[in-house]
Formats: structure tokens, C-alpha cells, sequence
């Protein structure tokens, strides 16, 4: 898909994407490695809670232990984090993203994808800029509402597609999909994961507070449409004008298999949105999406004509492009396997609320927003980090008279907004490989919208913290 020349939409990670990627995550192992010699192992006690959750036994303190890496365990960390803490979750992802692989080779060598791709274009290319801010506006409410991040990967490539096809480049689709989907998550209006899990072990009521948080959704979206329309005016170019769309319109069977993946990815979109109200489906969610998906690229393929051992072969196909997605999960799952195995992961964050404690009121919050910032770096769930920081965090703000609920959307913030920068997200990494962009180029065109709104949310702390939130 680079500059728009390729129409392609499979599922293949570029070479030159994939050896940057590895090479920043080996960077990142290294210095991982490095810290084990540099900071002191440390860990809190952890206690039970009424719920049956581990978290923080701020009453039992932080203590130093012995407990050293060797050698031999940083260099196969990138296999034993199968078989660290969290490993269920991992394995489930590169399961996912397997299917994902298969289904999505399935779709585009069937014609499916470019015949949908047409279909968008020739109906919205005239008000391209309309459907850039719809797009952008469903992703945010995606990750605001229901949660999702990871589960949005499967989209990805396909806004990615759209995108050039409109006359844009990836960085644009990127920028609709995923970081839009990271500024909703990390807006945290009614996201369970985050906001959900923080309020109950801060003793809120869940979604309590919700309207500092709405307020935040509302400004972050016009700061990031802000951004993304600016980019798109300034590297436009005439629509493209599509390779099948009249063998699309006279081909019936294309038809019944564009409507056929177009019914299920609606499903999958469908349990997805259930899940805010269904709390059953919420640890099913990517299983669900990833069995749509699946279903999606046997279906949908076999209407267009794609059947029997070509359909196996093609779908096989597509999981061996995504392998070395794999790679790049375990490599960066390991620098967190590292870094708890050496036991000082308890020890930053014990030397940063050490430090929170001498911070004047107004600074404190901000501080809390940097402890988020920096421990998502490491350990990507929001809810682990939940069961990790709020317990310190929100008694460490009250002795400031800060209140429970600023430290909620303070953590929602830290957390979500940096797994769309961060070379430590597994999300971040894949999409940027099936969009054929290396970090590099990511990282420095983001930086500024970062930036900009790293000043925007501290504002909004701010003023939280003025008016009594």
C-alpha cells in the first residue's frame, strides 16, 4: 500500500517494518536487562481482596528481597513468558491474530475486500472528509464506551486500505483506527477495563463521575480530528478510482459475499457493543470476534468462488504471513517477563510515590498521571495495572485532598493514550506492520499529536482538580 500504488489488503508484514520493529524491541530487552543490575529487587506484600482480586497490601509495605536474573532466563524470556504471569491472555492473542491472518488472505485473494473497498469509494469519495470524521468518531466510541483496543486490530488493515483509497496514505488509516480507538480507550467514559476496574477497588460507583469524562472524550476528539484532517488536506490525492467496480455491480455471487462478510463483521462489531451490558461476554469478546472472523473468511470466500482445498490452502497461507507477528509479541511480552522475574518493577514504583509524597497538591495529580505513563511502558493491561497502582495511588492522593475519582481518570489517561506509542504494545506493533509502516515513521508523525494532548489531558486534570472533581 505504499503511496497508494498497491491495492492489495492482505495481511502481510513488510520486511523493512518487521526488522525495525524486532530491532527497537531487542533495544528494549537489552535495556530491560540492564535495569536488573541497576535498580534493587523489591515487591509489596499482596493481599486478597472481598472480590477475590490479588492487589497491593499498602498496610504490609514495600520490602527489598534477593532475587537476580540469570542470564539465561533474559535470553529465553521470549519463550518463558509463556509460562509467566498473564500467559493465558498472550496465548489467546497470537491465537487470535492467526485466525485474523487466515481469514483476511481468504478475503482479499477472493476479491472480496477490493470489491467492498470500491463500493465505499464510489459512494464516498466525493465527501471523503465526512466519512474520515464518522470513522474516526466510531473507533473513539469504541474504545470509550465498550473497551476495545486489541479486539479492533482485525479493522485495521481495512481502514488502512480505505484510506489510500481515498486518496490518503496508511498513516492516515492508522491515525482513523487504531489511535482513534486509543483516545477513546484512554477517555474512559464507560470503559470496563480501565475506569470499571479502578473505580471498584477504589470503592466508587461504577461509571460514577462520568461527566469530566465525557467532557474529555468530546475535546480529545476534536483535538484528534484536528490533527488527523490537517495531515490528510496536507498529502491528499484524487480519489482512486478502484480496479472492480463494475465487475462488482455484475457479478451476483461477488455480491451475496461482500453482503455475507458485511452481515458478520456487523455481528462481531454487534457482540462487541453487548458486551457493555452483557459482563459474561466481556472475557469472551476476542474469542467472539476472532470466531467471526474466522466464519467471515470461510463464508464470504466460498460465495465468490473460492472453495474446497484452495480456500484451506489460502487460509494457511494467511497464518503463516502473520507469524512474524508472533515474534514481535513474545519479544516485547518479554521485556515485562523480565523485569517482574528480577523483581523491580515493585521497586520504580515504590521510589515513584517516594517521590509523589514531596510534590506540592497541583503537581501531585500530574505526577500520578506520569507514574500511569511510565508502569504502562511495562505492563500493557489496564487491568493489571489497575490491581497494581490503585491501591497505592488513591490514598496517596487523599492525604492531598485530592479525590478518588480525579485519580480514576488520571489512570484512564496514563494508560490508555501511550499503547498507540509505546514499542512495548503488541497492538501497536502488528498494525503497524499490516500497514506497511515502521515504527520510526509512526512514532515521529504521532509525537506531535502526543504531545499536544498530553498538555490537553493535563489541563483537564487541572481543572478537575479546581473545581472539586
Amino acid at each position: 500500500m505504499e503511496n497508494g500504488q498497491d491495492s492489495k489488503t492482505g495481511l502481510n508484514i513488510s520486511v523493512k517494518s518487521f526488522i525495525t520493529a524486532i530491532a527497537v524491541i531487542f533495544a528494549l530487552m537489552v535495556a530491560a536487562y540492564v535495569l536488573t543490575f541497576l535498580i534493587p529487587s523489591g515487591e509489596f506484600a499482596r493481599t486478597t481482596n472481598e472480590a477475590g482480586q490479588t492487589v497491593i497490601d499498602t498496610a504490609a509495605g514495600f520490602h527489598y528481597v534477593d532475587a537476580k536474573l540469570p542470564f539465561w532466563k533474559w535470553l529465553l524470556s521470549s519463550f518463558l513468558v509463556l509460562t509467566g504471569s498473564g500467559s493465558g491472555t498472550l496465548i489467546a492473542v497470537i491465537i487470535f491474530l492467526l485466525v485474523i491472518g487466515g481469514a483476511f488472505n481468504c478475503l482479499d485473494r477472493s476479491g472480496i475486500m477490493n470489491s467492498l473497498l470500491d463500493s465505499i469509494t464510489r459512494r464516498y469519495g466525493g465527501t471523503r472528509y465526512k466519512l474520515l470524521t464518522v470513522v474516526i468518531l466510531f473507533f473513539m466510541a469504541m474504545g470509550a464506551l465498550v473497551g476495545s483496543f486489541e479486539e479492533i486490530v482485525p479493522l485495521v488493515p481495512i481502514v488502512v486500505a480505505l484510506a489510500v483509497r481515498l486518496g490518503w496514505d496508511p498513516i492516515t488509516g492508522m491515525a482513523m483506527s487504531l489511535l482513534a480507538v486509543g483516545c477513546g480507550f484512554a477517555s474512559g467514559v464507560m470503559n470496563p477495563f480501565t475506569v470499571g476496574v479502578a473505580q471498584s477497588l477504589a470503592g466508587l460507583p461504577m461509571f460514577s463521575g462520568i461527566w469530566l469524562r465525557a467532557l474529555s472524550f468530546v475535546l480529545i476528539f476534536c483535538l484528534l480530528l484536528f490533527f488527523v484532517r490537517r495531515y490528510a488536506k496536507s498529502i491528499e490525492r484524487p480519489v482512486a478510482s478502484g480496479g472492480i467496480i463494475d465487475a462488482g455491480e455484475s457479478d451476483p455471487a461477488m455480491s451475496r459475499a461482500v453482503r455475507a462478510f458485511i452481515l458478520i463483521l456487523g455481528i462481531g462489531i454487534l457482540i462487541i457493543l453487548l458486551s457493555t451490558v452483557v459482563k459474561a461476554l466481556q472475557d469472551y469478546t476476542m474469542i467472539a470476534v476472532a470466531l467471526m472472523f474466522l466464519l467471515a473468511g470461510i463464508i464470504a470466500p466460498s460465495l465468490a468462488g473460492l472453495k474446497g482445498g484452495a480456500l484451506g490452502r489460502t487460509f494457511l497461507s494467511g497464518v503463516k504471513s502473520i507469524f512474524p507477528a508472533v515474534l514481535m509479541i513474545l519479544m516485547a511480552s518479554s521485556i515485562r517477563y523480565t523485569l517482574e522475574e528480577a523483581k523491580i518493577l515493585d521497586t520504580i514504583l515504590h521510589g515513584a510515590v517516594g517521590v509523589a509524597g514531596a510534590l506540592p497538591k497541583w503537581a501531585v495529580i500530574l505526577f500520578i498521571y506520569l507514574i500511569v505513563l511510565v508502569m504502562n511502558f511495562f505492563i500493557g493491561s489496564g487491568s493489571a495495572k489497575a490491581f497494581m497502582l490503585i491501591p497505592l495511588i488513591v490514598p496517596l492522593a487523599q492525604i492531598f485532598g485530592i479525590s478518588p475519582q480525579l485519580c480514576v481518570v488520571a489512570f484512564a489517561f496514563g494508560d490508555g493514550f501511550s499503547n498507540v506509542f509505546y514499542p512495548t504494545n503488541a497492538a501497536l506493533l502488528i498494525s503497524l506492520g499490516l500497514a506497511d509502516l515502521s515504527y520510526t515513521k509512526w512514532a515521529r508523525w504521532s509525537l506531535k499529536f502526543q504531545l499536544a494532548n498530553l498538555c490537553l489531558t493535563s489541563l483537564i486534570l487541572l481543572f478537575g482538580l479546581a473545581v472539586g472533581y
